[in-house]
């Protein structure tokens, strides 16, 4: 309900209008936004732009304010790993307060977003976030609403697990670079900086880099070496099918179980992911030595929070694994690549 009421009188209420404040040759807008909750030091200003009276909305016991609401849904949606704006306009931004992995349940967020009234935007699940970064907003689209709305949000986010954070956590890692190109100093090895520098911006760090010929034992032995040590094995080079390409060869001599063995992501084909026990052996291709970004981009985030890499996840990666190499600079993870 509106009725126009005295400034004075207001104190408290719902403005039910916009108010434009102008003042010539310096400003003309909105200094008053419709669903404003008045404040006492408002009265003044409100007077100065000649609001001597102004309309208000009447909220019923059975209603919400947005700002309210807009909290109330942050609050249900959202866990401990992240940090809730000011309401303001019936909107409140979730900011992650770690780095790690935004988890979404689709199915959760699809619920509440068939709620009339209920606006819930994410980032996409499974992207890598960082600390500050916004990840999701609740808006709420009328100025007031039910609160029998706010309760079917509470059903339906009763187990808390719509929007969080796995936190990546710090591993070790071995660094096994194959070729014997690169071992007898026919062409310098690119792998060890690039792997280096993605494993750092994680939080992790990789403790020994050993160079090893084409040669399937060697590789083995050395694989089952560095992870005794280690919380992951990085292997390079020696991953296509060529006969003389033997990495894949000395995963298996080493004892791994292999889960993958090429993907539908581009770049990234004949990426590796085996298990020797629990601990994750990584083969990269030759790509990951000059593209941007790569397959390996979209599951090292997967393994630092401890999921184990399956055929059915990178299976799922074909819907968006194609790389547009964007000119101008790449914006990963802000793109639709391994989406």
């Amino acid at each position: 309900m509106m009725k126009s009421i005295d400034v004075s009188q207001a104190i408290g209420m719902v403005l039910g209008q916009d108010l434009t404040r102008v003042v010539p040759g310096e400003t003309s807008g909105v200094a008053f936004k419709k669903g404003h909750i008045i404040k006492e030091e408002d009265i003044a200003l409100m007077r100065s732009m000649g609001k001597n009276n102004v309309y208000v909305m009447e909220i019923d016991d059975d209603q919400a304010h947005e700002n309210d609401a807009a909290q109330q849904l942050a609050l249900l949606v959202g866990h401990k790993e992240l940090l809730f704006s000011e309401a303001a306009e019936g909107k409140v931004g979730l900011r992650a307060q770690c780095h790690g992995m935004l988890k979404i349940n689709s199915e959760k967020l699809f619920e509440i977003n068939m709620l009339e009234g209920l606006s819930l935007s994410t980032l996409h699940n499974n992207s890598p976030v960082c600390m500050g970064e916004i990840v999701a907003t609740a808006k709420i689209i009328p100025l007031v609403l039910p609160k029998a709305t706010m309760e079917k949000a509470q059903e339906i986010c009763a187990d808390g697990n719509l929007i969080h954070i796995m936190p990546f956590v710090a591993k070790k890692a071995g660094l096994l670079i194959t070729g014997n190109e690169v071992y007898y100093g026919i062409i310098k090895d690119k792998f060890e900086a690039v792997i280096k520098k993605k494993f750092k911006d994680l939080g992790s760090v990789v403790t020994e880099t050993i160079f090893l010929p084409d040669d399937a034992d060697l590789i083995a032995e050395k694989i089952k070496n560095l992870a005794t040590k280690n919380d992951i094995v990085f292997v390079t080079g020696g991953m296509s099918v060529d006969p003389d390409d033997v990495t894949l060869a000395g995963v298996k001599k080493a004892g791994a179980e292999v889960a993958v063995y090429g993907t539908p992501v581009l770049p990234g084909a004949m990426f590796l992911a085996a298990y020797l026990d629990e601990i994750p052996i990584l083969g990269i291709p030759a790509c990951g030595m000059f593209s941007k970004v790569t397959v390996l981009d979209v599951v090292l985030p997967k393994v630092l929070v401890g999921e184990r890499i399956t055929r059915q996840y990178v299976a799922s990666l074909g819907h968006g694994g194609l790389c547009r190499r964007c000119d101008g600079g790449c914006r990963y993870p802000h793109c639709s690549f391994a989406k």
